[in-house]
């Protein structure tokens, strides 16, 4: 359908196709979410607040690993074994990418060719050429649309290993680490904080020559694990050994993503993280319009060029910048209203 005909829908008709489970509706919705026009944002906040008491219900896993760690496939031979358990499953992705590499995305839909045809599955790239920020709230109220439609998990995975980590770690219950054996952390790329996030790390490609390497560092990362503070949750990291060619290890995933979930929900641990994610999302949102707010004023912009270059030759401290261009904010504020 269109942009034209899409933008005919009124709020009930995307709020009831949404709870209807409709899959043409649902990624119109996703499309309404990450359009940048006015009327558009006004429309997916109050599709937000509409379905927001029709969220919540999935498990949220987050999955992340280098490239070359078999991510797509590691992702769709969970998807298909849940799909075939008819469980409704979609993956969404965080990609801070620049618009020239954002082709990479497509392709993992092309890669999991066989979940995205599965009537249990639903694919969806991230909004492309955007900052990080951007996306990751755009994949959030994406996430929040599937929730809403009756999708039972919703894998969210990034793209390479960077500052996207941290993002999809703050708005998922589980976030899982890819590995490959035989590859140093440095050659990896993988930071010590990524692997202090992780609820569970799975060494990838464990088949054939590569069995023995993949225990080997199974143990090796299992001895990592135990030298950092155990997280807040209780939850005790594990990992776990899988090839995405035979099966081994895929079943094993679910059940320790299940046996968390039943963990933390039982504590309580998953609602108070959630709450948690919940304001830091609102505050993030807040920050964002004030910037969205800051640079209608075409003074602003220019006066805040001038402050930046004072802070770059220090003849002005970064303090004193922030509060003139607040002072000059407000008084902008004031003569928009006289």
């Amino acid at each position: 359908m269109n942009s034209h005909a899409r933008s005919k829908r009124t709020l009930a008709d995307y709020t009831e196709g949404i709870l209807a489970g409709n899959r043409v509706v649902l990624g119109q919705a996703i499309t309404l979410i990450e359009s940048t026009r006015p009327d558009d944002q006004a429309l997916s906040a109050q599709l937000l607040s509409a379905i927001g008491p029709n969220t919540g219900g999935a498990i949220r896993v987050g999955i992340t690993g280098v490239p070359g760690v078999g991510k797509s496939t590691f992702i769709e031979a969970l998807g298909l074994s849940l799909a075939e358990q008819q469980k409704k499953i979609a993956v969404l992705t965080v990609d801070p990418s620049s618009p020239l590499t954002r082709g990479s995305i497509l392709g993992d839909k092309t890669r999991m060719e066989e979940l995205s045809k599965h009537p249990n599955g639903f694919i969806r790239p991230s909004a492309s050429g955007n900052a990080l920020g951007g996306v990751a709230h755009k994949t959030r109220e994406a996430m929040l649309l599937c929730e809403a439609a009756g999708f039972d998990v919703i894998i969210i995975e990034t793209v390479g290993v960077g500052q996207s980590e941290v993002a999809v770690k703050n708005m998922v219950d589980f976030f899982l680490l890819l590995m490959l054996a035989g590859a140093g952390d440095e050659l990896q790329g993988i930071k010590k904080g990524i692997m202090e996030m992780a609820d569970a790390i799975v060494i990838t490609k464990a088949e054939g020559d590569n069995f023995s390497r993949a225990q080997e560092a199974r143990a090796d990362y299992q001895h990592a694990l135990h030298l950092f503070p155990p997280p807040a949750s209780g939850w005790t990291p594990r990992v776990l050994t899988s090839s995405a060619l035979t099966g081994e290890g895929i079943e094993a995933t679910w059940k320790l993503i299940e046996e968390h979930h039943h963990q933390t929900t039982t504590s309580g641990h998953l609602d108070l993280n959630r709450k948690h994610q919940n304001v830091a999302w609102f505050q993030e949102y807040f920050k964002d319009v004030l910037q969205a707010d800051l640079h209608r004023y075409a003074a602003m912009k220019t006066l805040r060029q001038r402050l930046e270059k004072d802070v770059e030759t220090r003849h002005l401290s970064a303090q004193d910048a922030a509060r003139q261009l607040l002072d000059a904010y407000h008084q902008a504020i004031r003569g928009s209203k006289s």
